[in-house]
């Protein structure tokens, strides 16, 4: 990956990942309508699940793969790069077949004794294919963003997304299906269908793909050799994914349970859950698309940086990336703070989500740059590290919902209490090893100015609400996200 085209690259996908974002939010609102806030508390306790046994299928694999493939693609050596991909698809195949056929025989087990409610069990067995197709689309991803065919995979995932929305909308109304079971089980029916066509065009397009690169003729290792390269990357990573999803698919698990125990019934307890996880934490964590695609590219640009000892680069790129995120996160705190009566109605056509949202949003720069560092310690080779921090926060996230969420006067907020502590930890945690590879320090001065620019944008966007009248609605939320994300843009172009 060029230098010169991180940039380059990073719009693409962000551009890509805004459009599957969209859509992805066009899914949920459609399931909110339809399924109203319980059934999206239902679809949300199902999620864990799927993510839980995907990480046991293939975590760690996308980023192994994208370092691997960056680095043979700077020698030129594509037998070799073929070889690993080859390789790693036959081990990933047996392993999450494995793994679907366990799922799928203990389905009514999982329903009934873990999630706590039958109506998921169709659910369950559903998701079983659509882990394995993921498993090895995850395998071709890191192959096209190591080496920088971002647009394959982004288009890919456009449709994947589109073809999704269909089958929901075409199912739903072809069998007038009105029971919250029913809907969400086909909801996970076109996500298995999107994850199948997904599949298969990336497998088309990366064998198409590699008739055009050039052969080098160097001699190739043994497959158990390149097998092993990329399990010693994705293992960490994997036991990182599986004990990190395991806690928070516990503490997603335990949310229901302790709202119960605070005084609330079942099924206020699911449409809380729904109105703050499936709706709120969607419109906060919505510009978060723009520095999870930059941290997708970090990973193979950092390795290659590494590769060639300019530690100058590494640490300037660092630098560049946090700053992104901050001022991302802070561009959206001040949007979220300002608006969340016109965000919830806009979104979701609910007028009961402004409290939600202006409390989420305290949590958007925390998150926005944690989640970058992840990706550093990534690329920089410190997987064990990522092991450590991830274990560390997952624990106190577990332990943190356990004891808000049973609080009654404090119920569904404990979720954002718990994101807030939980993103300052691994921060901390995260640039505390950072530094020890680089010298990464930011200007307090610098950063000042950032908080003091945005109490300046939040008093203009206060007035502009107050100015700007409420019958063209749609346009006035135009421009008071517009404004509000000028300051990110502001002080990008800036410095």
């Amino acid at each position: 990956m060029e230098k010169d085209n991180f940039y380059k690259n990073s719009f693409l996908l962000t551009l890509s990942n805004l459009t599957t974002g969209i859509l992805g939010f066009m899914f949920s609102i459609i399931l909110s309508r339809e399924l109203g806030a319980e059934g999206i508390g239902l679809y949300g306790l199902i999620m864990p699940i799927y993510n839980l046994f995907i990480c046991l299928m293939c975590a760690g694999v996308i980023t192994a793969i994208s370092k691997i493939s960056a680095i043979y693609f700077e020698k030129n050596d594509v037998l070799n790069l073929k070889k690993t991909i080859r390789s790693t698809m036959w081990f990933n195949i047996t392993w999450a077949l494995l793994i679907g056929i366990l799922v799928f025989t203990f389905s009514s087990y999982i329903g009934t004794k873990i999630i706590k409610d039958v109506r998921t069990i169709n659910s369950i067995k559903i998701i079983c294919p659509a882990m394995i197709f993921i498993s090895l689309s995850n395998i071709l991803k890191g192959y096209f963003y190591g080496t920088s065919k971002i647009k394959i995979p982004a288009l890919i995932d456009i449709f994947e997304k589109g073809i999704r929305i269909s089958v929901v909308i075409c199912l739903i109304r072809m069998f007038n299906l009105k029971d919250i079971a029913s809907t969400v089980t086909t909801a996970y029916i076109a996500l298995c269908i999107g994850e199948f066509l997904s599949l298969a065009l990336l497998f088309y397009y990366y064998k198409s793909s590699l008739k055009s690169l050039p052969v080098n003729k160097t001699a190739t290792e043994n497959s158990a050799q390149l097998l092993f390269d990329v399990l010693v990357i994705s293992i960490p990573l994997w036991m990182n994914g599986i004990i990190s999803t395991t806690l928070s698919a516990a503490s997603t698990l335990i949310v229901p349970r302790q709202l119960v125990k605070a005084g609330f019934q079942y099924e206020n307890a699911l449409s809380m859950i729904g109105r703050f996880n499936g709706m709120t934490l969607n419109i906060v964590f919505f510009p978060m698309i723009a520095v999870s695609s930059i941290s997708t590219l970090l990973i193979p640009d950092l390795s290659q940086s590494l590769y060639k000892k300019d530690v100058y680069s590494v640490e300037k790129r660092i630098k560049e990336v946090i700053k992104i995120a901050f001022l991302l996160g802070l561009s959206t705190l001040i949007i979220c703070i300002s608006i969340p009566e016109n965000l919830g109605y806009m979104f979701f056509k609910r007028k009961d989500l402004s409290e939600y949202i202006r409390f989420a949003a305290l949590c958007a720069p925390f998150i926005y740059c944690s989640s970058t560092t992840y990706s550093i310690l990534n690329g920089i080779g410190k997987q064990n590290i990522i092991l450590r921090n991830s274990l560390i926060t997952s624990t106190i996230e577990l332990v943190s919902l356990y004891i808000f969420t049973s609080i009654k006067n404090i119920n569904i907020f404990g979720y954002g209490i718990t994101i807030i502590i939980t993103s300052i930890i691994s921060l901390t945690l995260n640039m505390r090893e950072i530094n020890k590879l680089c010298y990464i320090r930011f200007s307090v001065s610098n950063i000042i100015i950032y908080i003091l620019t945005g109490i300046l944008f939040y008093i203009i966007l206060f007035y502009l609400n107050l100015f700007i009248p409420s019958n063209i609605f749609l346009i006035k939320n135009f421009i008071m996200i517009m404004v509000g994300f000028s300051l990110f843009l502001l002080f990008t172009v800036i410095n």
